[in-house]
């Protein structure tokens, strides 16, 4: 098989040159072939083995892919295996699998050209939870069966909260007993216990089963059935319970400090009761939830959550239970405190008795300052159910009769919503003491002695006695004070007969004054009316031309909105005019002389409160309440079918590049997550709904990704949804491949956010069914001898499809005596169509026959019938 082609030189060959031998293989069987070649150089002999070998491919592939851990969240993961080909001639592979967790494997078989690689999309559907550990057979040429195992875990994403302390798992923060306006915090860990990164919100479920909000559970039952009324009010709750931070992003297996505040408030009940036993306990719930994570709000518009929906909702639930609790202070003798009287100088005190009656708290009291009053101490701590002496002084400086209002600053530990942290002491509560008091005068004794002989400037009638011992004397003689601007005592002579409008300046405007001054005025000094100085800075006054400027640039503004004013009179003038100038009207004006009546505010119907919106403020909390506020608000809207595609307007434009939080995200409903369109029939078009609500104050654009070619039918991709808006994408499934489908698509909100929704489908072959396989032709009662033997088949048409069919009989050698009508025609689905069989006896006619239902592009049924004849 090996042929050697050369011409052997008769001489020999010089240095330099050389000679060309040609060998070929030629080979006649699937085989390699080896031999040898034998080279003669003067007197050495060179072996040369020849080795002939056949072209072979040689595939290889990994016997293992490991997908690794994945979140329980319906998406569509893929990982590609190689399929190497080491040989030299092309190889061919195909792709064995008849399970359920694999769904798309392609290309399922093909070649894998010489020296190449080729790569195999594997698609696995993370819908459920559990351990994936599959084998898929791969038939490789030249090599035989190789076996692929997939492998990886599928876990739920789980959301936990931890103690700071302990590390275990929480479930419930009991805070206890605090009074009215004062504030507790407890740090908790949330923990993301998944291999994935999840966005998390806190929302304040206020509408839960068992959730309390200020009922006294310490009560009877009649007291607590009677506090009842207490959950119909409109509470806010959302200010008894502060969570910081309330969103954020959360690693895999990361761990985030929250800070979680319980200030109780007093609600006001609608009857009177005692304060000593306003006891209010509280019970709520925080539920830290995965943003998007709303299929319940959606139920109603997709037809109920699936049970994969309901098993992967990513939340946890932590109780909150807490009291809230007046202060309960009693003072001895009372709140009102009545001192003696006392004169100027002197001091009364009285001991007042301080007792707190709270068996769960204790009262930090501080005593404001007030005047001619002293209380000492001024502040200090009561413990429960203890009490404590103050010794309130009164020490009057001035004569006459004093009630005060002592006020005492009950002290507690409040909180900044800016800074939950840093708990403050702080005043939360107020009481009053009134105290009372006299101050008198007391009583001089005056002395008059006799005049020694000098007559003093002030005396008597008779100037015999003077007044001695008198303490009480001004500071300052009696002074007749003067309108400086209306007297001339102590003018100038020559300035008297001044009577220009001179201003008077002040004593403190001094005469070298840097300030600038108007030129055009003149200033006399304050008494004797002097001309002042009046220095004009020239480095700050205006000049003569700019004094002009500023006076035309004024009249200028004044002409122009005089004008203006004018323009409007006109206007209204004629309107007034056209209106009364007419043959109708006699001039009156309506209502003139009438008398407006009496409206009071109770004549104005309570309007409802608009449901309150959710505040972007990143200290606000959500709740369950207001989101089912909002949402029912956006809901009640018509459904909007068609938007823009794109933003236009200059609004939309600045909306739709907005970063949303994760607040904001949540308050976005798309869903439901999974669309199941169930069995379908193949060549059929099915549709379902994609709900879009959008429950913020911007708008929000979306845009879908399809690349799937089953949902390639599915439009509009892109719309600008405006706030408070609810509408809808039809979702359409076509398919001409039998089996259980699985896909996912994807869509991005504002060109940032993406999220994804699940399609399943089961595609179904197009398919007939028939009421009865075998049937048998009875003659009617009472019909005559000869006459032809009828019944009906019903054909049905469970799909959603319609289906062509055919009826073809089966003949043998002998001819069918049976027949049957419409041969031909259509079903449509979900309905069926009446056929009927009609037997003609006659000589020698066969009494059973068959028939062929041929669906197009369907199954095929046979049909059985029987004529029973009656011989009497």
């Amino acid at each position: 098989q090996f042929k050697l082609i050369v011409e052997n030189p008769e001489k020999a060959i010089a240095s330099g040159l050389q000679i060309k031998a040609v060998v070929e293989y030629t080979p006649k069987c699937a085989e390699d072939r080896q031999d040898k070649l034998t080279l003669l150089i003067d007197d050495d002999v060179v072996h040369i083995p020849l080795l002939g070998l056949i072209p072979y491919c040689d595939l290889e592939i990994e016997s293992e892919v490991n997908f690794g851990e994945m979140i329980a969240n319906s998406k569509l993961v893929s990982k590609e295996i190689s399929i190497a080909n080491h040989g030299t001639t092309a190889g061919v592979f195909r792709v064995l699998y008849d399970g359920v967790v694999l769904l798309n494997i392609k290309p399922a078989r093909g070649v894998v050209k010489p020296k190449s690689v080729r790569k195999i999309k594997v698609d696995i559907c993370t819908d459920v939870s559990g351990v994936i550990k599959e084998m898929m057979k791969v038939e490789l040429e030249s090599r035989g069966c190789a076996e692929v195992w997939i492998k990886g875990v599928v876990v739920n994403q789980v959301l936990k909260v931890l103690g700071v302390s302990c590390g275990k798992v929480l479930k419930c923060i009991n805070f206890g007993p605090l009074y009215f306006g004062t504030s507790k915090t407890e740090k908790i860990h949330l923990y993301n216990e998944s291999p994935e990164s999840l966005d998390w919100v806190a929302v304040l479920e206020d509408n839960a089963i068992g959730g309390e909000m200020g009922t006294d559970l310490r009560g009877g039952t009649d007291a607590v059935l009677h506090d009842l009324s207490l959950k119909n009010k409109d509470v806010d709750v959302s200010t008894l319970i502060l969570c910081v931070p309330n969103q954020g992003t959360l690693l895999p297996y990361e761990k985030c400090l929250v800070t979680v505040c319980f200030s109780p408030e007093k609600i006001e009940r609608d009857f009177e009761e005692n304060d000593t036993s306003l006891v209010q306990d509280y019970v709520l719930f925080l539920r830290f939830e995965s943003v998007g994570e709303r299929s319940d709000c959606l139920q109603e518009l997709s037809g109920g959550a699936t049970t994969t929906t309901r098993s992967r909702s990513r939340h946890v639930d932590l109780a909150l239970m807490g009291s809230g609790f007046p202060v309960i202070l009693t003072f001895k003798p009372g709140t009102v405190i009545n001192f003696k009287d006392c004169y100027l100088g002197e001091q009364t005190q009285v001991v007042c008795i301080m007792k707190n009656e709270s068996e769960f708290l204790p009262v930090t009291f501080s005593f404001r300052k007030a005047a001619h009053f002293n209380v000492s101490p001024e502040r200090g701590m009561l413990k429960i159910k203890s009490e404590k002496e103050v010794m309130i002084s009164f020490s009057p400086r001035q004569i006459g009769t004093f009630e005060m209002k002592q006020i005492i600053d009950i002290l507690g530990t409040g909180v900044d919503k800016n800074n939950v942290d840093a708990l403050k002491t702080k005043p939360f509560h107020q009481m009053y003491l009134t105290l009372l008091g006299v101050c008198k005068c007391k009583r001089t004794s005056i002395v008059f002695t006799i005049n020694p002989g000098l007559t003093p400037l002030i005396s008597n009638a008779t100037g015999q006695f003077v007044v001695r011992g008198t303490r009480q004397l001004s500071d300052t003689a009696p002074v007749a004070i003067l309108k400086s601007t209306q007297t001339q005592i102590h003018t100038h002579r020559k300035n008297r007969n001044c009577k220009d409008d001179a201003l008077v300046a002040f004593p403190n405007d001094r005469a070298a004054s840097l300030r600038p001054s108007e030129w055009n005025k003149k200033y006399r000094t304050i008494f004797t009316k002097t001309e002042r100085y009046n220095y004009v800075d020239p480095e700050f006054a205006y000049t003569d031309f700019e004094q002009l400027l500023r006076k035309a640039n004024k009249k200028h503004y004044i002409d122009f909105i005089s004008s203006l004013r004018q323009r409007r009179l006109e206007k209204m003038a004629a309107r007034e005019f056209y209106i009364f100038n007419n043959p109708v009207s006699i001039g009156i004006k309506p209502a003139e002389g009438l008398k407006s009546p009496n409206i009071s505010i109770k004549d104005f119907p309570k309007e409802k409160p608009e449901p309150k919106m959710i505040l972007s403020d990143d200290n606000c909390m959500l709740t369950s309440r207001s989101l089912a506020a909002i949402v029912s608000k956006s809901t009640n809207k018509g459904v909007w079918s068609w938007f823009s595609p794109m933003p236009s307007s200059i609004q939309e434009k600045e909306d739709c590049i907005l970063t949303l939080t994760q607040k904001q995200l949540h308050q976005i409903f798309i869903g439901p997550s999974t669309i199941d369109f169930g069995d379908v029939c193949v060549y059929s078009t099915t549709t379902k709904e994609l709900h879009i609500i959008n429950n913020l104050s911007v708008h929000i654009w979306i845009q879908i990704e399809v690349e799937v070619a089953e949902l390639q039918e599915t439009s509009p991709l892109s719309q600008v949804v405006p706030p408070l808006t609810k509408t809808h994408i039809p979702v359409v499934f076509e398919t001409t491949t039998v089996g259980m489908f699985k896909s996912s698509f994807s869509y991005i909100i504002n060109k940032q956010h993406i999220g994804h929704v699940l399609v399943v489908a089961h595609a179904m072959p197009i398919e007939l069914q028939l009421s009865t396989r075998e049937l048998i032709l009875t003659p009617v009662p009472g019909c005559l001898a000869g006459t032809e033997f009828r019944r009906t088949v019903r054909v049905c048409n469970p799909r959603n499809y319609p289906a062509g069919f055919t009826w073809r009989p089966v003949t043998g050698d002998r001819k069918s005596a049976f027949t049957i009508k419409p041969t031909r025609g259509f079903v449509e689905p979900y309905s069926d169509v009446e056929c009927e069989v009609v037997w003609h006896p006659g000589f020698n006619a066969p009494e059973t026959g068959q028939f062929t239902l041929r669906v197009h592009k369907g199954n095929t049924i046979n049909l059985k019938c029987l004529a029973k004849v009656t011989i009497h």
